[in-house]
């Protein structure tokens, strides 16, 4: 089996896809998502099945993939959503993070952003959007819909990006320098100049695995 995404460890697939061949298949494609979940554990869930060429790679003919990082920014950590976003308890400043977010937009060498052990041959990639937002239900709804009510409405910013691959760690690195705008220990002003850089030590830290959720695979 070949999946489209090779996620870490802790990190969230809302929309992964897979391929592989299955030889004299009985069961009517339509009823076949039915059958899987029931063999399989209560965290993965088959949700539509397809026939594609046998020569289809759902890694290499993705056209894009969007991931979604979520930040709980809040006082206090809610635990019904401390699975699915990294806390930060310190104020940040959105109109900053939104700023430094477009800069990653385009056709770069993202080296600098790329964790040791990758085995990509390029590490240019082209992002086609980055933005940083606040409280967009639509994007949270899979979490748990009670815990965004009342007084933690306003305590989720969501970072999401969309290009037509990622190197190793790139979104979760892209996250933790964004977060450091919303810090005040980046200056969205140098975002470009980091990138350019290539090195690793200018950008910032690697955020946690559990934040991020492939939201999307696209052919």
């Amino acid at each position: 089996m070949r999946a489209a995404s090779r996620t870490d460890a802790g990190v969230h697939a809302l929309g992964q896809r897979a391929a592989f061949f299955a030889d004299d298949l009985r069961v009517p494609l339509a009823k076949l998502p039915m059958v899987l979940n029931g063999l399989l554990p209560t965290d993965i869930s088959v949700t539509d099945a397809r026939a594609v060429a046998d020569d289809f790679n759902p890694r290499f003919d993705a056209k894009q993939k969007t991931y979604i990082y979520n930040m709980y920014n809040a006082a206090c950590p809610n635990p019904l959503l401390a699975r699915y976003s990294a806390f930060v308890p310190h104020e940040l400043n959105l109109a900053a993070m939104q700023e430094a977010a477009a800069c990653f937009v385009g056709l770069h060498d993202f080296a600098g952003f790329c964790a040791v052990g990758s085995s990509a041959k390029t590490t240019v990639r082209e992002v086609f959007s980055c933005t940083v937002s606040r409280n967009e239900s639509e994007k949270c709804a899979f979490f748990c819909g009670a815990a965004a009510g009342g007084e933690q409405e306003n305590g989720m910013i969501s970072l999401e990006i969309c290009g037509g691959g990622f190197l190793y760690n790139m979104v979760r690195i892209i996250a933790g320098t964004v977060l450091y705008v919303g810090l005040g220990k980046i200056c969205p002003a140098s975002i470009p100049e980091i990138i350019a850089s290539c090195n690793r030590e200018n950008a910032g830290k690697t955020m946690p695995p559990h934040g991020l959720t492939l939201m999307r695979v696209e052919y």
